[in-house]
């Protein structure tokens, strides 16, 4: 079992590490060719290391440039940066104070100066500004109930476009005349560009219609107020913009198969768009585990490591401590317990999983049973969405600390 999970671990530090934006913004701007005053605005989770690509490459053609990036997600001073930190998943007081040095600086540009914007996933908490008649204690309260009831993150990303004066195409009418060249690091399943960070640069194919159904799906408690914001539309034009996508969980999953292979596993890519509730995805990893232990007609040959890659949700329930990661892990490890040489693993590409400081978690067929031994029940934990005690309890959560990119998450079978 050491192997194996030398062998995950492995799998992880390879396929994150083929996924980091610098290259990707590299290649882009080789591309572009930029007129007038050149401005940078680098927002979200991987902002510093977007920024840093950016500025190896442009120098001091940056007249000025502004990161916008999570807590702890700096990886220093860059010369032609101001580096700001807020708040994530929820934003708060510096998210505000961040954009609005953003739109400051976004407010000098003339015609013919261009807007380099470069966004990835986290920008929809990091880059805020309440709309007219909202405070951020709304946003705020709007985005915890969202995260709670388990809906899926464009359903999110649909009514927090309506709450902000930045979302949802509207900076990028603030930027006019200005150019903005957009190259985008997509955590988003499919790449819906008005959804990676809420699309504060691109037309919004959502409507008003769409945001009350969300509320009323859910059953969101939202006061007047919010429900007001909701029932005003966004822009569906946005002219003075020119989008790269660079990054996706495509790419992530190829980079884990390709490390996968290159330890003797033959890698199968099961899906690149999973979006479930994440407990529902490692009941469904341990089942393909049965299946490929039991039936010799099987598709999947061992050795083998069987992946899917998107974003998950998790419908809270109770009141521990976790992520979607660590749930899908959790969750398996009661699919496969009693089983003896394999593992399931689920990982964040940020390294943040939920309001933790891991990235995911491990689990293996013995996992139960320690937990067990601990006096503690597998089961239990799980109602209560406890992952984080659990997997600390039993050896299985993942740390890799804030990695600079953000392209969802995979979740790999390895059985040797």
């Amino acid at each position: 079992m050491e192997k194996l999970f030398q062998d995950a671990h492995s799998i992880i530090e390879d396929s994150i590490r083929k996924v980091l934006p610098e290259s990707a913004v590299k290649s882009v701007l080789e591309k572009v060719s930029f007129s007038g005053g050149i401005y940078v605005a680098a927002v979200g989770k991987a902002a510093w290391k977007m920024a840093a690509a950016c500025e190896e490459t442009m120098g001091d053609q940056i007249r000025r440039g502004i990161v916008l990036t999570k807590y702890s997600h700096s990886e220093g001073p860059l010369k032609h940066f101001e580096i700001l930190e807020a708040g994530h998943p929820v934003p708060d007081e510096n998210s505000v104070k961040g954009t609005q040095q953003i739109l400051e600086m976004v407010s000098t540009l003339k015609e013919g100066d261009t807007l380099l914007f470069l966004l990835s996933g986290g920008g929809s908490a990091l880059f805020e500004k309440p709309e007219e008649g909202l405070t951020l204690g709304d946003i705020q309260e709007a985005t915890e109930l969202c995260l709670a009831c388990g809906a899926h993150i464009s359903e999110i990303n649909t009514l927090r476009k309506r709450f902000s004066a930045v979302k949802g195409g509207k900076f990028a009418k603030l930027c006019e005349p200005a150019k903005i060249v957009e190259i985008i690091l997509s955590d988003v399943v499919g790449d819906r560009l008005d959804m990676i960070a809420s699309g504060p640069a691109c037309a919004d194919t959502s409507t008003c219609a769409d945001a009350l159904r969300i509320v009323e799906k859910y059953h969101l408690p939202f006061r007047k107020e919010l429900l007001d914001a909701l029932k005003k539309e966004t822009p569906d034009r946005v002219e003075n913009v020119e989008v790269h996508v660079t990054g996706s969980v495509s790419e992530f999953c190829r980079a884990a198969a390709q490390a996968a292979e290159e330890l003797g596993y033959a890698p199968y890519i099961l899906s690149t768009s999973v979006d479930c509730e994440a407990r529902e995805l490692g009941k469904y990893m341990a089942s393909v585990a049965r299946t490929i232990s039991q039936e010799k007609a099987c598709a999947f040959k061992r050795p083998c490591a069987v992946i899917c890659g998107g974003e998950t949700v998790v419908t809270l329930q109770g009141k521990g401590r976790g992520g979607r990661n660590q749930e899908i892990a959790l969750s398996a490890a009661l699919g496969i317990e009693g089983m003896q040489n394999l593992l399931i693993f689920s990982v964040s590409s940020d390294g943040t999983d939920g309001p933790t400081d891991a990235a995911g978690g491990i689990a293996d067929g013995g996992m139960v049973e320690r937990l067990r031994k601990k006096g503690l029940s597998a089961e239990r934990l799980l109602a209560e969405n406890d992952s984080y005690r659990a997997l600390e309890q039993a050896g299985g959560l993942l740390k890799t600390g804030a990695t600079g990119t953000n392209v969802n998450d995979i979740t790999v079978l390895l059985f040797p």
